[in-house]
């Protein structure tokens, strides 16, 4: 039996009106600015930094963040407030605050038992979803304004905790969302 390795990740992603003008204001800072980083991302919040496992893993992902999910909608507030607009020198983004999921990914990372990873899981800590960063130095204000102009941090919106495969060409596979 071969194995074959892929990266996977855990994100919360905005969905609805919030996470349209995310989409928007990607669109316009490339076209005005080129591309940074965030580029390579669909609109995330990171739960867990990317691991690698074997493919025929996934089932053990999916069974434990099923059981924190079921678990953690029963007994915790899920809901993700959105703190603030930040813009540092090197990276603009929303701050988010959300105890209920960091507890979810805690739960999540002791009931995940998959038996080929290697390394252990990365927990995020810093709840954010960001807008740039790796960007020209120059294009910094530009962004800020932009940012400031497309994205109101009280527009609608709702979540859902994904889990995803990376694939080495920066593909991604979506194998499961739960609304949050």
């Amino acid at each position: 039996m071969s194995i074959i390795n892929c990266s996977f990740i855990v994100y919360a992603c905005p969905v609805g009106e919030l996470n349209e003008q995310i989409e928007n204001y990607l669109q316009k800072s490339q076209e005005l600015c080129g591309e940074n980083k965030a580029h390579n991302y669909m609109p995330h919040c990171t739960l867990t930094g990317f691991f690698t496992d074997d493919v025929s893993s996934v089932d053990y992902y999916l069974e434990a963040l099923d059981k924190a999910y079921l678990a953690a909608n029963n007994n915790i507030d899920l809901s993700i407030t959105i703190k603030q607009l930040t813009f540092n020198d090197d990276w603009h983004g929303l701050e988010l605050q959300a105890k209920g999921l960091k507890q979810l990914i805690i739960n999540f990372s002791e009931l995940e038992r998959s038996p080929t990873r290697q390394e252990n899981l990365r927990l995020k800590d810093w709840l954010h979803l960001s807008l740039a960063y790796g960007f020209n130095p120059e294009d910094r204000e530009q962004l800020k304004n932009l940012a400031i102009d497309a994205i109101a941090i009280e527009a609608n919106v709702g979540w859902e905790l994904r889990f995803y495969q990376k694939n080495s060409d920066w593909t991604w596979k979506q194998l499961k969302q739960w609304k949050i």
